[in-house]
């Protein structure tokens, strides 16, 4: 097949610019053929190479006594949990895929992810996920779409952990306008594995043989990494080859066969073929290994006839390793993958030229520096431009609303209500690890090989981060260390996932900028190292760019079993206490600036995002843990979207069982209009609030540690009604109300 003319027009769809072409030509001395360009194209993009990204990352810190792989080392970052055990934890996002092919697109994220961590040798033992999408409630055309996507994202999250037997047990699900068209689908999985049990993705050992392992190569997935990088439009349906077609029940072969492989001696390197394929596993373990890798074509399984050598090296079909093996071990090999029935071929081998060699029939097809390619892309420091600072609040405009009637409407707002219809749907017990289920703080799940209890959540407000993006991000941070107090962990490592628009817009770039500074200065102010994470720009569609999105996920160990807390309310005549302050009336405008109060009741994302005083918050963190770890606390919630008034309810519904609550209102909010002033009480996003229930027995304790920090006696459980008077009016209303409106309405929107 004649392969076509190398012209501007081509090396323009293929992503790359007149000056990164002129930088080709200079690496292979020569032009590029249009395999190679393609090449070029997927390993260059950002996707790959995180070209307008690679300077801001440098900014997160990556080191801290517990780590043992970095971020960006590996596959996988790898952080010790003691006793000579340690965790590999990512999270990846799947946005454009899922965008054009949810189903596909959901279930090939969640099996890259899963490949990303068993490549490190560690055994994926539980998964999260952060879900984005556009409203889902109404009857308009753009509402369809986004219920269509909502509903094949979760069914083929649920459709491959399901089947190859991992957990997910916990995440979040965030609904906006911003989403419309361009839904965020961010995976997050985490696996167990000893010290001695780390895999390296390094070509090591000139002529140690390579080999292929895995599902067939076929047409599926196409450039895939070069389409995630760049803007939806409404011609990217045409890119539907570029999603994967996975199948988790080979997944869970290759996995089973890999793990048993590695417990040998037979792998000197081991690397998944994810994004661009076979592509990056070939020039990325050589670049790691300071080597070159040579690979034959017509030995690579290929399940459709007339590939050519781009089809074969930019496939991104599922299923695949790319395995180095020590020379004289190759029947190991064989061996294994015979027996889980699974395909194999011995295509290349380990040279000394630090050269990617791709020949067919003998013939080079391919031939550039492996190191070049895989780590020389071009990096670029963007344009920045500050977005103008939100006006203030303007509370004279605040209509006033039924105090009930706003906090119905909130349970309802699919952002804060009950994700059951999403996790019902997932196999949330299988392994049966799962200790907390899916609906409280954090997830919380017990690794018996280890004999360790490990939480785990994922985090971001997005409201927040529009608004304000650095104290979004870390407003980010300190929730999801909240998150895991309350569940009575401590953190010990962060990955993220960086969701934003075109970065060649100064103000979007901005956002990103300081996001990543945000970001940064929260895992300093924790201690919570980086140790990987993904990036994924150019989320946008004809209707605009997605708020910024820096997705976190925050990984923590609980010491004992008896530590595992959760929000619910447990017992009639119990103490709620409230760890924090009841409200910020300072610059976070009673902390209705960016809340979803402000979203739902008002219409408007507006204000000012609160402010986050690091030092209470680290301050009622530890509090809380050493409460929890002293056995005082019976039950413990964070405060965070819809403020006070939903985080009881949801204690309330958690409990089944109501409370009685009455809100301190100091002089400070007689300045306010009274309607507003009950919604900032009631609503307002105010941070470093934690709400705790101890037994009546030992509040005077509770108290008494408590004194250096700000806290309040607010009430007490019991009844069948949640009653919370504030600013002088009360708010009353049954469990059971609460309950049918937090729980319905997710099945109703997706039943109409």
């Amino acid at each position: 097949m004649t392969e076509p003319a190398i012209t501007k027009e081509l090396i323009a769809k293929h992503g790359l610019t007149d000056d990164e072409y002129v930088r080709i030509q200079a690496i292979l001395g020569r032009d590029p053929n249009f395999t190679e360009l393609g090449i070029f194209s997927v390993m260059w993009s950002e996707h790959c190479s995180y070209k307008n990204t690679k300077l801001e990352l440098k900014k997160f810190p990556t080191t801290g006594p517990g780590v043992l792989v970095k971020a960006g080392e590996e596959n996988a970052g790898v952080i010790d949990i003691g006793d000579g055990w340690c965790v590999c934890f990512k999270m990846e996002s799947h946005n454009h895929p899922s965008a054009i092919e949810p189903f596909q697109g959901a279930a090939t994220g969640v099996g890259g992810i899963i490949r990303d961590i068993f490549t490190m040798g560690a055994r994926p033992v539980f998964s999260l996920n952060s879900l984005r999408f556009g409203p889902i409630h109404g009857d308009t055309a753009q509402n369809k779409w986004n219920r269509s996507r909502f509903k094949g994202v979760v069914e083929g999250i649920a459709h491959y952990g399901n089947c190859i037997g991992i957990p997910t047990i916990g995440g979040e699900v965030f609904f906006d306008e911003s989403y419309n068209g361009n839904p965020l689908v961010n995976v997050f999985c985490l696996g167990v594995l000893r010290h001695e049990q780390i895999a390296r993705g390094a070509a090591k050992g000139v002529g140690n043989p390579v080999f292929y392992v895995g599902a067939e190569t076929g047409r599926d997935g196409l450039a895939g990494a070069a389409f995630a990088s760049r803007d939806l439009t409404e011609e990217s349906k045409e890119d539907r080859p570029a999603v994967q077609v996975g199948d988790p029940f080979r997944e869970k072969l290759l996995m089973e066969a890999c793990l048993e492989l590695l417990t040998t001696d037979a792998v000197a390197g081991i690397q998944d073929m994810g994004a661009a394929g076979l592509t990056c596993s070939t020039c990325e373990t050589a670049s790691r290994g300071g080597t070159g890798v040579e690979i034959e074509l017509t030995k690579v399984p290929r399940r459709e006839v007339g590939m050519t050598p781009y089809e074969t090296m930019l496939s991104e079909s599922q299923e695949r390793m790319l395995i180095i093996v020590k020379k004289g071990h190759e029947q190991t090999v064989v061996d294994i993958f015979e027996k889980w029935d699974l395909p194999y071929a011995e295509v290349g081998s380990v040279k000394d030229d630090g050269m990617m060699r791709v020949t067919e029939n003998g013939k080079t097809v391919v031939e550039i520096p492996a190191a070049k390619l895989a780590d020389d892309a071009p990096v670029y420091a963007r344009e920045w431009t500050p977005r103008a600072t939100p006006a203030p609040l303007d509370f004279s405009t605040l209509a006033a609303t039924g105090e009930k009637a706003a906090l119905l409407s909130l349970l309802a707002h699919p952002s804060i209500a009950s994700k059951q219809w999403v996790w019902r749907q997932y196999d949330h017990m299988v392994r049966i690890g799962c200790t907390v289920l899916p609906g409280s703080d954090a997830a919380v799940f017990i690794i018996r090989e280890a004999n360790k209890i490990v939480a785990a959540t994922s985090d971001c407000n997005s409201l927040y981060c529009l608004q304000d993006p650095r104290e979004g991000s870390r407003i980010a941070i300190a929730e999801a260390a909240r998150n895991l107090a309350c569940s009575g962990a401590r953190p010990i490592a962060v990955t993220d996932n960086l969701n934003f628009g075109n970065p060649h817009n100064p103000e979007l770039f901005w956002q990103l900028r300081e996001c990543v500074e945000g970001l940064a200065q929260g895992c300093r102010d924790f201690s919570t190292p980086v140790v990987g994470g993904n990036v994924s720009l150019y989320n946008q569609s004809p209707a605009g760019p997605i708020d910024p999105t820096p997705t976190v996920g925050m990984v923590g160990l609980i010491d004992k079993a008896e530590h595992v807390t959760t929000q619910a309310f447990k017992t009639e005549g119990d103490v709620i206490l409230l760890v924090g302050p009841v409200i910020d009336p300072g610059a976070g405008q009673l902390g209705l600036g960016a809340s979803h109060y402000y979203k739902v009741v008002a219409g408007q994302k507006a204000g000012n995002t609160p402010r986050l005083n690091i030092a209470l918050e680290k301050g009622v963190q530890s509090a809380v843990l050493a409460l929890i770890q002293a056995g005082l606390v019976k039950s413990a919630h964070d405060c965070s979207e819809g403020g006070l008034a939903v985080a009881l309810a949801e204690s309330c519904m958690s409990g089944n069982i109501g409370a009685t609550v009455e809100l301190p209102s100091g002089p400070a909010l007689a300045k306010y209009p009274a309607h507003a002033a009950r919604a900032g009480l009631l609503f307002g996003e105010s941070q470093s609030r934690i709400i705790i229930t101890v037994a009546t027995e030992n509040v005077d304790a509770v108290m008494e540690q408590l004194a250096t920090l700000p806290h309040s006696r607010i009430g007490v459980v019991g009844g069948e009604i949640l009653a919370i008077s504030a600013h002088e009016k009360l708010l009353a209303v049954t469990v059971a109300e609460l309950r049918e409106t937090f729980e319905q309405s997710i099945p109703q929107a997706m039943a109409s």
